[in-house]
């Protein structure tokens, strides 16, 4: 009795985790890559001094 729960522990321990690395991506991660700029170009002679 005790071994076969521990086989039966152990297949399921196995089981989940190929089942966990080879499911598809689930991750809510935005969209990203190259963003469009959107502000003003940097002129050296109209920066402020300090």
């Amino acid at each position: 009795m005790f071994v076969s729960r521990m086989l039966s522990n152990i297949t399921q321990y196995i089981s989940e985790a190929v089942m966990q690395i080879f499911a598809p991506v689930d991750d809510a991660y935005p969209n990203s890559g190259v963003q469009p700029f959107t502000g003003e170009i940097y002129k050296s002679r109209t920066a402020d001094t300090w």
